[in-house]
């Protein structure tokens, strides 16, 4: 498409944008962020020559550069973009379309990333209210509202209330999606941390590869998200106390991490650190210290 719209079309014509736009999106499906971004900001820079300053596309594009800061871990520059294309969406769109719904979900999404759950639940609500209002009530993304505010429970501790919210996400996308849709597999993610955090092990492993199967066959081989599922994963082995199982799955994570995530991400850290609290619990102190480290 976007071949054929370099020849036939003015060098600023919106329609490039939109491909570089659309281009930029499978890289941050794909995990490629930094291809992302790059495209992302060759589609802003054309609709800023095209198009009138509060146009929604700006708004648009702003929400897509947020969304793979948000990816990268860089979580104030996430925050920025979001809250520039809300400001944008305030101004062009009426109050309840689903847009705005989408801005306030992810700012909601980086508030949970930076552990600032309150911020993050009052967020997450107000997009649930206007997709509520704005959308059919089996639509995908009443479930993501759902799941997302179930996370923000689950990090605060109130596993009943996460339990809830993350049953209705998963009765919707039953309904709505096939069932080797990977938002399934976010679902029993989720689900497993629950179980995790609540000490039912057995459970969590169960949700965890139930999550890791959908992702496997639904996301290329360094995407983020299999780290993710690894990582939980050796995290159940862990407290378990089944080490050996728990360092393999540790390791496989973060190879996939070193790939797929820019070198200073949170969620590298994150591995070096558990894959220490398995050499601690192993008793091989000086890995744990280098790991650590």
């Amino acid at each position: 498409s976007l071949e054929i719209r370099k020849i036939a079309l003015p060098p600023n014509h919106p329609d490039l944008a939109t491909s570089y736009n659309n281009i930029g999106l499978v890289y941050n499906n794909m995990g490629e962020y930094s291809k992302a971004l790059s495209s992302y900001e060759r589609s802003l820079e054309i609709w800023k020559i095209a198009l009138p300053p509060n146009h929604p596309h700006f708004a648009q594009s702003y929400n897509n550069i947020g969304l793979v800061y948000d990816n990268m871990g860089e979580y104030s520059k996430a925050l920025s973009s979001y809250e520039q294309s809300l400001e944008i969406r305030k101004i062009a769109l009426p109050p309840n379309h689903p847009d705005l719904a989408t801005s306030y979900n992810n700012i909601g999404s980086v508030y949970n990333n930076m552990g600032e759950y309150s911020k993050a639940l009052s967020s997450y609500e107000q997009s649930l209210e206007i997709r509520k209002i704005a959308l059919p009530p089996n639509h995908p993304d009443l479930a993501t509202s759902y799941n997302n505010i179930g996370l923000v429970y689950n990090n605060m501790g109130e596993y009943s209330k996460a339990f809830s919210s993350y049953e209705q996400s998963l009765e919707i996308r039953k309904i709505a999606l096939p069932p080797d849709h990977p938002d399934f597999a976010q679902s029993y993610n989720n689900i497993g941390l629950m179980y995790n955090n609540m000490g039912e092990y057995s459970k969590a492993l169960s949700s965890y590869e139930q999550s890791l199967e959908i992702w496997k066959v639904a996301l290329p081989p360094n995407h983020p998200d299999l780290a993710t599922s690894y990582n939980n994963i050796g995290s159940v082995y862990d407290s378990m106390g089944e080490y050996s199982k728990a360092l393999s799955s540790y390791e496989q994570s973060l190879e996939i991490r070193k790939i797929a995530l820019p070198p200073n991400h949170p969620d590298l850290a994150t591995s070096y650190n558990n894959i220490g609290l398995v050499y601690n619990n192993m008793g091989e102190y000086s890995k744990a210290l280098s790991s650590y480290e």
